[in-house]
């Protein structure tokens, strides 16, 4: 027989360590589904505002540079963040008496849903632009924008799922890591806008390396108006569908950590 002192570590984990790995093991489904819509919110960073730049963006007499269009979704993150703290909580914590309001889960997937109508209406956006630019024979020209201009919405959209989406993450990977590895419950939510950051660059080029094959100009082409914005817009609306279907599964068996038979926020809320 050997002595305890002679065991190898390695081979030899406490209770308390093995719940903790799968404590870890059973937030991967639901970091894995986050990753697409990190993927889908970077857009607003490139094509949104590219999509932007053909369009007119005046405001009476004054033009809102198409790279700081980007000023729509960060103004109405911070009006979303404070009527859903203000206005949204109060009135669904009488409603489900859940101290949150909605759950952490049920937050998140508010956002995806947000997210993908986002999408939807930016895609309905792009059709109407490419309609105006046939009618008027304007393919070819690069210089001239379409007189309208109607991204606010899918930046507000996309503003409001960050709201539910990114702010629920931060929340339910830190509410729900184990003690000991709170800081690496709260990197995940980070990871997953780092995975979506490198997802959605692998998508664009990979989906502009195909659909320009031949002579055709691709979906997203320098001249946006010989591409077509909207095909890779559906595309993502029917990946983020089936990536909302994933999130469901995954919601729905995911089992919250519990501390003396209430959530660690809940337990953290009675101290106050």
């Amino acid at each position: 027989m050997t002595n305890n002192e002679d065991r190898n570590p390695w081979q030899l984990c406490t209770v308390t360590q093995v719940e903790e790995v799968k404590c870890l093991i059973r937030l991967m489904p639901i970091w894995a589904t986050g990753i697409f819509f990190s993927t889908t919110y970077n857009q607003i960073l490139t094509l949104f505002v590219e999509q932007g730049s053909a369009m007119d963006t005046h405001m009476g007499n004054f033009t809102i540079p198409a790279s700081s269009l980007n000023c729509i979704e960060t103004l109405n993150f911070c009006l979303c963040a404070l009527a859903y703290e203000t206005l949204l909580v109060p009135v669904l914590r009488r409603i489900t008496g859940n101290p949150r309001g909605i759950t952490m889960l049920q937050r998140q997937g508010v956002g995806f849903v947000l997210s993908i109508l986002a999408v939807v209406i930016a895609a309905i956006v792009e059709i109407k632009r490419l309609q105006i630019i046939k009618h008027h024979g304007l393919q070819n020209d690069t210089t001239t924008t379409v007189p309208m201009s109607w991204l606010t919405p899918p930046f507000m959209l996309i503003a409001a799922s960050e709201v539910f989406t990114f702010i629920g993450q931060y929340e339910f990977f830190y509410d729900q890591a184990p003690d000991a590895l709170r800081g690496l419950g709260s990197g995940l939510e980070f990871s997953c806008f780092a995975m979506g950051s490198f997802l959605s660059s692998g998508l664009v080029s990979a989906v502009t390396s195909i659909t320009k094959r031949g002579n055709n100009p691709g979906w997203i082409s320098d001249n946006l108006n010989n591409g077509h914005l909207d095909y890779f817009y559906w595309l993502l609306v029917v990946l983020g569908i089936l990536n909302f279907l994933l999130y469901l599964i995954s919601a729905r068996w995911y089992k919250y950590r519990t501390i003396e038979g209430v959530t660690a926020y809940e337990k953290l809320t009675d101290l106050y």
